[in-house]
């Protein structure tokens, strides 16, 4: 399976949100990293506003030439956010207003009937919609119950664990992979992948379709450059261990 790298750009609209003005432009990094071959542009508005801003998404929907994958909670405001301006992808995260970054999964059973909600209105639009979970092969049914065409796979643990036992970090990731490609759901993955371990886990998975990358990269591409950076990660996605 070919594993598409979709790009977040967080962090450089974080760098953009230090000061006044639009520097760097977020919508120009984004088509340049199109360009150096990114295959989509992921963003994760924040309530705060920290980084990625609401009025982002517009510019950002009517620029690209690739997939857009918009992440978040599926607040009022996010909602309305999306379904006024449809990406292709739609990955819903169970984050608090504060949370500093996405460090767990839907409980699906807990919240089953708000998220098939949600999925109803978001698929009515046309968008394909991700559930962010944990390697938990028990989430994958109720991910199938409530519509979602996706998971998530959130792999910042296997990036802690990696380290000390690589085979016993990756160990629930297969059994969830394989089981939801069994029910016909796409297998996404992201959180800490990193350059020494994207390739570990791409080749033991086997059936990624797509891993969602910012931080890690964007501090690679301050040491290599950011055409060189993207290149380096596709070139993981593709390696033969």
């Amino acid at each position: 399976m070919n594993t598409r790298l979709s790009v977040n750009i967080n962090k450089v609209a974080l760098i953009r949100n230090s000061r006044p003005g639009n520097y760097p432009d977020v919508i120009r990094y984004a088509l340049d990293c199109e360009d150096f071959g990114a295959q989509g542009i992921t963003v994760h508005p924040r309530p705060d506003q920290r980084h990625i801003r609401y009025a982002d998404i517009p510019l950002l929907r009517q620029a690209l030439r690739t997939e857009l994958n918009v992440e978040g909670y599926p607040s009022p405001d996010f909602m309305e956010l999306v379904l006024r301006n449809p990406p292709e992808q739609v990955t819903l995260v169970p984050d608090a207003p504060d949370v500093l970054t996405s460090d767990h999964g839907w409980d699906i059973p807990e919240h089953i009937d708000f998220l098939a909600n949600t999925i109803g209105q978001l698929k009515a639009a046309g968008i394909r919609v991700s559930l962010f979970i944990d390697p938990d092969p028990a989430m994958i049914e109720p991910a199938c119950s409530v519509g979602a065409d996706c998971i998530e796979l959130y792999t910042g643990q296997y990036a802690k664990d990696y380290a000390y036992d690589r085979e016993s970090a990756v160990g629930n990731h297969l059994l969830a992979c394989k089981l939801a490609v069994n029910q016909g759901l796409r297998v996404h993955a992201g959180h800490d992948l990193n350059l020494e371990n994207l390739g570990y886990y791409i080749h033991r998975l086997q059936n990624i379709s797509e891993v969602s990358i910012g931080h890690a990269l964007t501090v690679d591409a301050l040491y290599v450059g950011l055409a060189n950076s993207i290149e380096m990660y596709k070139a993981k996605l593709v390696s033969k261990l």
